[in-house]
C-alpha cells in the first residue's frame, strides 16, 4: 500500500467549491482513503490531499512510486477543484516496520 501526500494551492475556487470543501474537511479529517481527503487552511487557499493507493500487480510496473503518484494525482483531479501542486510525497507502507513495546515493560516503567 502507498500513502501519497500532495500539498498545493487552489486556483479560482468558486463559492460552491468552497462550501463543498468546508463540509468535506469537517466530516473526514486527515485520513488516507482511496478517493483521497483534503485538509485546508481557513482561507481555503492551501491544501493537503491524502490518498491511499494499492500497489500495482506484481512485476507490472518498474516505477511503483511513480505509478502511485500518478494514481493519486488522478484521484485529486477527479474531485474537480482547480489547483496547483506544490509538493508530492509517496510512502511505501510495505517498507515501514512497526516497533512494538515488549510485554514485560508496560508503561515504560521497569518492573
Amino acid at each position: 500500500m502507498f500513502r501519497v501526500t500532495i500539498r498545493g494551492t487552489f486556483t479560482g475556487l468558486d463559492e460552491a467549491g468552497r462550501a463543498a470543501l468546508r463540509e468535506g474537511a469537517e466530516s473526514y479529517g486527515a485520513s488516507f482513503t482511496e478517493t483521497g481527503t483534503f485538509t485546508c487552511d481557513s482561507s481555503l487557499s492551501a491544501f493537503t490531499f491524502r490518498c491511499q493507493v494499492p500497489p500495482p500487480p506484481e512485476g507490472e510496473e518498474p516505477d511503483e512510486e511513480g505509478w502511485a503518484a500518478l494514481r493519486a494525482t488522478e484521484a485529486l483531479e477527479a474531485h474537480g477543484y482547480p489547483h496547483r501542486v506544490l509538493r508530492l510525497a509517496v510512502t511505501d507502507m510495505r517498507g515501514i516496520k512497526v516497533r512494538r513495546k515488549g510485554r514485560g515493560n508496560r508503561g515504560g516503567r521497569p518492573r
